[in-house]
Formats: structure tokens, C-alpha cells, sequence
């Protein structure tokens, strides 16, 4: 895997038990060590390159999702992390629950789970990483392209 630069993570909770936001903090400790596939954790949206998210989706943090996605710079890779992210889990009859991430914004990579565990967010990271490369490359390539015909 031919990595560019360091992919930066931005991990937000939704309205989720908590439990998969357990397992992702578990992630970074020297135990499991996400860092060592070269991503590194940011609070700044306008720094990242993979939005990772746990929780459903409810009207409460509707707007937030799709301001915090809105901020980041493309190539931008979406992972949805635990059944409630993939599609609203246990709770996706509750009222206030519009569904997974996906009624918001375009989820490229889907981690189910309940809680999804350090080794399958892991997994899911890695794809996350070789799909933004692969962004990467095509935004090149096309910008390449365009900047020729010019």
C-alpha cells in the first residue's frame, strides 16, 4: 500500500450507547494501535480524511453530520461504525431515530457490529485508508487531465 501522507480520522458519536465509542478509543491504545497503518486522530474536521461515526442518526444531530462532512476536504472517505451507524440498529423504530448514517450522508464503508469490535474497525479503517489512496490517485489523474486541456 503506497500511502501519500498520513490519512487524518475524525471520530463523532451520534446517539449511540456508547459501546462502539469504547471499542474505538480501545482502537488507539497500544493493545490494538490503529496508528501503525499511519492514520492519525483529529478533532478538526477541515484536517480530515476519513470520517469515522457510531450512533444512529436522530433530528438532533442531523445538521452536525452533515456540517462536519461539509468541512472536510475532498477526497474524503465516510465509515460507519456498529449497527446503529449502518442503519439505526435497535433503536431505528424509536421516533426520533431517522436511521443509519447513510440518510444523511454517503457512507462508503459499513462496520456492523453490536459493539463492533477493535479488530473489525481496524479492518474497516485499513479499507478506509486504501480507499482514499484511491481517491487520491483519480483526483489527480483527472486534475491532470483538465489541467492538459487547458
Amino acid at each position: 500500500m503506497n500511502i501519500s501522507k498520513s490519512p487524518w480520522l475524525l471520530h463523532y458519536d451520534g446517539s449511540s450507547c456508547n459501546g462502539c465509542d469504547i471499542e474505538v478509543l480501545a482502537c488507539t491504545t497500544p493493545v490494538y494501535d490503529v496508528e501503525r497503518f499511519g492514520v492519525i486522530n483529529t478533532g478538526n474536521p477541515k484536517h480530515a480524511d476519513i470520517f469515522l461515526i457510531t450512533g444512529g442518526i436522530n433530528s438532533q444531530n442531523r445538521e452536525v453530520v452533515k456540517q462536519l462532512y461539509s468541512q472536510m476536504p475532498d477526497p474524503k472517505v465516510v465509515v460507519a461504525v456498529g449497527i446503529c451507524a449502518c442503519d439505526g440498529g435497535i433503536f431505528k423504530d424509536c421516533y426520533n431515530i431517522l436511521g443509519g448514517v447513510d440518510k444523511v450522508i454517503p457512507v462508503d464503508i459499513y462496520v456492523p457490529g453490536c459493539a463492533a469490535k477493535p479488530e473489525s474497525i481496524i479492518d474497516g479503517v485499513v479499507k478506509a485508508v486504501g480507499l482514499l489512496d484511491k481517491k487520491r490517485a483519480e483526483m489527480k489523474a483527472n486534475a491532470s487531465v483538465s489541467h492538459k486541456e487547458d
